[in-house]
């Protein structure tokens, strides 16, 4: 189903594989920018090359070099991600369609975020990590169009940020300025996909590629 209204957040497939809007500039020819879920890599495109896909239960797909399976009959535990898919956020609350978040705590369904984001049962599906029973491939259009050695490399973490330079990984030391919460806070830990910033918040690294979450005020790397 090809796009004529694009809207942040829609799950859509971009040259077989499958991406997510994060942002629409009408006024610019490639107006859709996209993320590729496997590894976040960023797209610039229109939307006559774009297919809408509405995730729902049991399909399987990457993000970031991990797979997960949706599942809407199972119930989070903390640390945990869930896929946003019917957003009714509060005034405090900064989340949208499709938004993959991190499970702090729950209390009697609902969860609060490790973005202090508080998302209610029936507006998130869990990620269970893996490929579950009878699940549908999303992660692919035509599965059948990917060799095999790419499929595995895809599900590898390890590959990722080395071999692509459109993609900068963070390290400690590099300062952010949280837009939601006009502050500027330092990066003081890290894992393989996730950072621990200065000001108490845990956040995955993909976060950190949305302009509208996160600005780089300062790069240790850059400035050796």
């Amino acid at each position: 189903m090809k796009l004529f209204q694009v809207r942040k957040g829609q799950f859509v497939f971009y040259q077989n594989e499958l991406h997510k809007v994060y942002a629409v500039k009408p006024m610019f020819k490639k107006s859709v920018h996209l993320y590729r879920l496997k590894d976040m890599k960023q797209v610039l495109t229109s939307a006559n090359d774009i297919s809408f896909y509405k995730p729902k239960h049991n399909d399987t797909f990457i993000f970031y070099g991990k797979r997960y399976t949706i599942n809407e009959n199972v119930k989070p535990n903390p640390g945990d991600y869930i896929l946003i898919t019917k957003p009714a956020p509060d005034f405090l609350d900064h989340y949208s369609l499709n938004s993959i978040e991190k499970v702090a705590s729950i209390e009697d369904g609902n969860v609060v975020t490790t973005r202090d984001n508080g998302v209610k049962h029936h507006e998130y599906v869990v990620m269970v990590p893996g490929r579950q029973e009878a699940s549908q491939e999303i992660a692919y259009y035509d599965k059948s169009l990917v060799p095999e050695e790419q499929q595995i490399q895809d599900e590898s973490i390890t590959y990722l940020t080395d071999s692509d330079e459109d993609i900068v990984k963070p390290v400690v030391g590099d300062v952010f300025l949280d837009v939601e919460n006009n502050t500027k806070t330092m990066v003081i830990a890290m894992t393989d996909t996730e950072v621990i910033f200065g000001h108490g918040k845990q956040v995955h690294i993909t976060d950190l590629m949305d302009e509208e979450k996160y600005k780089v005020v300062f790069r240790i790397l850059e400035d050796l």
